[in-house]
């Protein structure tokens, strides 16, 4: 095919591709599009048609890809990302007068701690524009970046697509929050004897403090695992449970009162907060200025 026979090319056929090919489902693929089921199933016929081969067959509830498909997903992708880069660069973006919707994905400690003093400033700049915050964890990042589900996420990040970028946001240092009045530091032997809360995604019952006390041969008791940041503060208030949280979260669960926040009595290493972002949307105006407003106030100083 030559540049001439490009023409025939219908571009939304190709972002119909790239979606099934991320979602297997023609269901699935029609709620990521805003498109009726109908729609994704004729633009599927007319890719068929298109590449002369099936590109997927229906095994179950899902639907793989040919070879042949995943040959052309390999080819596509990147030229996709470049169109969609060109097309960016192209225009302009004015936060004052946008209506852009932003889809950006967040850890709970980050919407919860981070995100109030970020929306501020948002908009006080761009106040016409819709941000859709999705909830991510270093699990759900890798999909829902490489789908285009979200443009940013911001969390603890392990494996991510290979053309998205990171960056560290900030490092965080876990504290310890109580509600007692008992003056001083809290002991080791205490720490281990009394009743923790654990703020937990999944529901788990351990976490790394665990891994650090173990180490020291020693154990702690859980009694509360719950999921999410917001309403902590209310729950261990007046009782004896404490709860290891990042340095961050500390500053907006005692804010309210009730709480205090201390070093906790074991050396523990800091961790990175990240930002990760789509490769394609590297050099996107809006993106670049949501980024930067997400840097210069989730991100600690060091990272500016």
């Amino acid at each position: 095919m030559n540049r001439n026979d490009l023409r025939r090319v219908d571009l939304n056929l190709l972002i119909v591709f790239e979606t099934l090919m991320h979602e297997r489902s023609v269901t699935r693929a029609a709620e990521k599009l805003f498109l009726g089921q109908p729609a994704i199933s004729a633009a599927l016929s007319r890719l068929r048609s298109l590449f002369d081969d099936p590109l997927f067959v229906r095994t179950g509830r899902s639907m793989e890809p040919s070879a042949r498909a995943v040959e052309i997903f390999a080819l596509l992708s990147p030229a996709l990302d470049s169109i969609s880069t060109a097309v960016s660069r192209a225009s302009e973006f004015d936060p004052a007068t946008s209506t852009s919707v932003f889809r950006i994905g967040l850890s709970d400690d980050v919407e919860f701690a981070l995100l109030p003093q970020l929306l501020k400033r948002l908009r006080a700049e761009a106040p016409g524009i819709v941000l859709v915050i999705r909830r991510v964890n270093y699990l759900l990042i890798p999909a829902k970046l490489g789908s285009g589900e979200i443009s940013i996420g911001v969390c603890y990040t392990t494996d991510l697509p290979a053309n998205a970028k990171r960056k560290v946001l900030r490092r965080s240092s876990p504290k310890l929050l109580r509600a007692d009045t008992m003056p001083g530091p809290m002991s080791l032997d205490d720490f281990c004897a009394r009743p923790h809360a654990l703020v937990s995604f999944a529901g788990d019952l351990s976490g790394f403090i665990d891994t650090e006390l173990e180490k020291l041969g020693r154990k702690r008791h859980v009694v509360l695992a719950v999921p999410q940041f917001n309403g902590l503060s209310t729950l261990i208030s007046g009782t004896d449970i404490i709860a290891t949280v990042p340095d961050y979260t500390a500053d907006a669960l005692t804010a309210a009162g009730g709480v205090r926040a201390e070093n906790p009595p074991l050396d523990t290493q800091s961790f990175e907060l990240h930002m990760a972002w789509r490769g394609s949307q590297d050099n996107d105006p809006g993106e670049r200025w949501l980024r930067s407003r997400i840097q210069m106030f989730c991100g600690d100083p060091d990272s500016l």
